[in-house]
């Protein structure tokens, strides 16, 4: 059982919001690439067999600058949007077919767990080419001098 998962038997009919906090392993992220809770805070409508989630999952992550090689930390907020329905016995290689859409899922009436959805768009959202600052000068290519910190004779 994953500790980022609504326990849909305690919710009524209608909408909620939910506040959901788990560490980086429970997600199967490395816990040094993201210090802190990883929390997600949703909007969830549940009608009848039917859920639909929305809302966002936020983190730290712990990068590395692509110009100087320092170490930053920076936020990631992730939109995730799920769709689920309860789980039939007699559709099940349909609902497999549907599961490989990225926004339906199926349930099993008490748990809906967001884990690998939650994972994957934090990992979607970290930059690309993630900068200490905007105006980073780097390194020096010849000695590795940090150009942030001074000059070299090689500038």
């Amino acid at each position: 059982m994953s500790v980022f998962s609504i326990d849909l038997a305690t919710l009524t009919p209608g909408r909620h919001r939910v506040s959901l906090e788990c560490d980086a392993a429970a997600l199967g992220l490395p816990p040094e690439g993201w210090p802190g809770p990883i929390r997600g805070s949703f909007d969830v409508e549940k009608s009848g067999e039917q859920v639909t989630v929305r809302g966002r999952v936020m983190a730290v992550a712990a990068l590395e600058c692509v110009r100087c090689l320092r170490a930053i930390e920076a936020g990631v907020e992730a939109p995730l949007d799920v769709f689920a329905e309860r789980a039939r016995p007699a559709r099940r290689l349909e609902e497999q077919l549907l599961e490989r859409d990225d926004f339906m899922k199926f349930h099993d009436g008490r748990l809906l767990d967001l884990s690998d959805e939650a994972r994957e768009s934090l990992l979607l959202e970290l930059p690309m080419a993630p900068r200490c600052r905007e105006d980073c000068q780097g390194l020096c290519p010849v000695c590795g001098a940090d150009w942030n910190i001074g000059t070299c004779s090689h500038r």
